[in-house]
């Protein structure tokens, strides 16, 4: 019998509103280098877990001070940090297309990944963790894990 796997919301919810505040302060000051920076903060967080400076924020600065509670339960690290690592894809070809002077894709693919993370922080609906599940079903390798049953 396996371990039950758990996943601190708190973290990813953290890590959402770090993701649409930066995204939209870059939009409303034209700073394509703070496009940059998240989306190195999403990717380097994608392939080192350990190093997400946003959820390294909300657990050793948030959570000690009692500013945001963990919200642990019952759920697969692997969606989300699959999520994540698609914002991330999303958030470098935003700040590329900035850099190449398509302002309005640029711009668009920022606000994507902000509506998305919003989708999820408020209705708590991930769009990347759906596109995993999805390709769970269909065998696609590397995409091990099922959808936990609730409870």
């Amino acid at each position: 019998m396996s371990a039950e796997r758990k996943v601190d919301h708190s973290a990813i919810r953290t890590n959402q509103v770090f993701i649409i505040g930066l995204l939209a302060l870059a939009f409303v000051l034209n700073q394509p280098l703070l496009v940059a920076f998240v989306a190195a903060v999403m990717i380097v967080g994608t392939i080192w877990p350990d190093a997400a400076l946003f959820k390294r924020i909300y657990r050793h600065v948030l959570r000690p001070a009692g500013l945001v509670r963990p919200d642990v339960i019952r759920d697969n690290p692997e969606p989300h940090r699959f999520a994540q690592g698609l914002g991330g894809t999303f958030t470098a070809l935003s700040f590329v297309a900035l850099l190449a002077g398509a302002s309005l894709i640029g711009w668009g693919l920022a606000w994507l990944v902000i509506v998305l993370a919003g989708l999820n922080l408020f209705l708590g609906w991930c769009a990347g963790c759906t596109v995993y599940y999805l390709l769970n079903r269909l065998g696609v390798p590397g995409f091990d894990h099922r959808r936990l049953e609730a409870g």
